[in-house]
């Protein structure tokens, strides 16, 4: 963003390509709802849009510590976009915490518009600041826009007989109103949206409207430096369709309703609430409409014990949890697995070990959702890359779960849980259903008879005549389905459990190149939420000269039947992943191939430049 010549209300706008706005203060400032209506306002413009929420790990941090401080990062354009921006060329800082925590981030030559009322000794201190930062040369490197919105925020309510503490708390309000006036948006959705969610409280409601259209009209009348001006980003041309904002915990719950239509199946969700997981449970609990049935257990093991029971009764068991939860769920997992039933595990990833990192993302669990179940386990595991992708692969693994009578866990993570995008609506004509064939004949009935093609065992609801039947966690005999403790019956059904999950790979579309040449000097090899980050920098990487392309995979266990081939048609492998190096791992050891890792553990998602960096220094060597 250049700076501007004049700040005057008649200058017409000045047109960008792009903004990266990132609004932050402490947890009670209200910064998620402020950054999610700025989202919404610049969905209904037409702009093409992503974000990034970051929560503060702790639930309730002293009021004005670092530790404490909530962002929300929106990044929207005038052309297609695939992350939620690197650093953000405006800053909006409501306390000095915030300002600390995030003043690095900010571009130089960036818009700071800071809450000057909250600048108080007290904070000051507490954010470790030994002088006022707004009083020294140390933000000489921005554009400072400095308001008491505080102030200006209590005399905007002050109509409405509220006390200090609940007049402040619309002081989000007040600066929305500002940056929404700044970016052409229009504040009626807002307006509307406060209006039906206080319709109960009418003076939060008219409260926060009337800070709302204060920031507003401020903005609109004040003499502001000259600096300061409005901005227009046109709208994408995106594909025809009709579209809505979507993030990836939404879409993973409609997926998982589209599945239940598409296989016929009713859905049955059975859950214990976990960070950044539990807004799949409250999304579905939300569709009882369509026969969801969602069921919140006393603990981990309980949920996923609940899911297994409605499959086998004949639903579709789904349990939802984060990497601690799988932890837990684990031996259950492999309950699934010996008793050969579908069930979906969607694991949110979160930063670890342990209660780790909370709010905070990582793609810390691929090993486990891999290797991590006593004996030979195998499951299908398959990673979605954004949040509309979180949709097509809810409905990929219940049907490859109900297909081979397996269980499947879907890796997302709470980048992409919490993140949005614009997503148009699919139409569910072109998928193809996948209604499962229950067993009805009695006749050479044994619970683990299986389908030649696919080596999935006969599923039989229970209660059908002639197909009563037990099945459970011990071993079974494979031609009769009775208990076996048998050796060389154990042997043959560890390989052939282990058989059919590979066969899998047959039913999954080859790996392709997502951005670049099949073959060549440099490939990167990436999974999950990191693939916006690495594809622009491929890009741009692809733009300056370098023989580098983009393989991303969506099939972890197993691979695509061709990846092996294809990997091996470049020189070197390089895996960019929020951890320390997983995918390399596996890749090395499945197809023997000298991958090289780029980790970043830092419960943070990549930036475009950090990745652009990295295969500029690795294409030169």
């Amino acid at each position: 963003m250049d700076t501007p010549a004049s700040s005057s209300p008649s200058t017409s706008p000045e047109r960008l390509d792009a903004v990266v706005i990132r609004f932050c203060g402490d947890s009670g400032d209200g910064m998620q709802l402020t950054g999610s209506q700025f989202t919404q306002s610049t969905a209904v413009m037409g702009n093409d849009l992503a974000t990034f929420p970051d929560y503060p790990a702790e639930i309730r941090a002293p009021t004005g510590t670092t530790y404490g401080v909530s962002g929300f990062q929106v990044h929207f354009a005038s052309h297609d976009i695939m992350t939620p921006g690197d650093r953000p060329e405006v800053l909006v800082a409501m306390n000095p915490a915030a300002l600390k925590t995030n003043i690095d981030d900010l571009k130089p030559g960036g818009l700071l518009i800071v809450n000057t009322g909250a600048f108080s000794g007290g904070n000051l201190k507490k954010a470790g600041y030994s002088e006022n930062p707004l009083d020294d040369d140390s933000l000489g490197a921005y554009r400072v826009l400095p308001l008491d919105i505080s102030r200006l925020t209590l005399n905007a309510v002050q109509s409405f007989g509220l006390g200090n503490k609940e007049a402040l708390r619309a002081k989000n309000m007040w600066t929305l109103g500002l940056v929404l006036w700044m970016f052409g948006r229009n504040p009626q959705p807002t307006i509307d949206w406060l209006q039906k969610k206080f319709a109960k409280l009418p003076s939060v409601r008219d409260s926060n409207i009337a800070a709302l259209r204060a920031g507003h009209i401020y903005a609109e009348t004040a003499e502001m430096p000259d600096y300061v001006r409005r901005y227009e980003v046109p709208r994408a041309q995106l594909p025809t369709g009709t579209y809505r904002n979507i993030t990836g915990n939404q879409a993973l719950a409609w997926g998982l309703i589209a599945a239940s239509q598409l296989s016929g199946l009713r859905l049955v969700l059975g859950t214990y609430p976990i960070t950044p997981a539990s807004n799949i449970l409250h999304e579905l609990a939300r569709h009882k409409q369509f026969g969801v049935v969602s069921f919140q257990a006393e603990d981990e093991v309980a949920a996923v014990c609940s899911a297994i029971g409605a499959s086998w009764s004949g639903s579709l068991g789904v349990t939802t949890t984060s990497g601690p939860g799988v932890a837990l769920k684990t031996e259950a997992i492999g309950l699934a697995v010996a008793a050969e039933l579908p069930l979906v595990v969607i694991d949110v990833q979160r930063g670890g070990p342990s209660t780790g990192l909370p709010t905070k993302t990582e793609q810390s669990d691929l090993l486990q959702a891999v290797y991590g179940r006593n004996g030979d386990s195998p499951l299908i595991v398959l990673a979605t890359s954004t949040p509309g992708d979180c949709f097509e692969c809810a409905v990929e693994a219940a049907r490859l779960s109900t297909k081979f009578m397996t269980p499947v866990m879907l890796l997302s993570d709470g980048y992409l849980g919490n993140g949005a995008e614009p997503w148009k609506i699919p139409d569910l004509e072109r998928f193809e259903r996948f209604e499962p064939k229950f067993r009805t004949n009695p006749t050479g009935f044994h619970p683990f008879a299986r389908d030649p093609e696919t080596l999935a065992r006969a599923w039989a609801r229970p209660g059908t005549p002639g197909l009563e039947h037990r099945i459970g966690g011990l071993e079974r005999d494979y031609d009769t389905g009775n208990l076996s403790y048998e050796a060389g019956n154990h042997q043959r059904m560890t390989e052939v459990r282990a058989a059919k999950v590979a066969g899998v790979a047959q039913d999954i579309p080859e790996q392709d190149v997502s951005c670049g040449e099949d073959s060549g000097e440099l490939a990167i090899v990436g999974w999950g939420s990191t693939r916006g980050a690495i594809t622009q920098a491929v890009v741009r990487c692809r733009t300056a000269g370098i023989d580098v392309s983009h393989i991303h995979v969506r099939y972890l266990s197993p691979f695509p039947k061709n990846l092996g081939e294809l990997l091996r048609r470049f020189r070197r492998v390089v895996v960019p992943e929020l951890n320390n190096g997983m995918l390399c791992k596996i890749l090395r050891s499945e197809f023997l191939i000298d991958a090289q890792g780029v980790n970043k553990v830092a419960g943070q998602p990549f930036q475009i430049h950090e990745l652009e960096e990295a295969i500029r220094s690795i294409a030169a060597r």
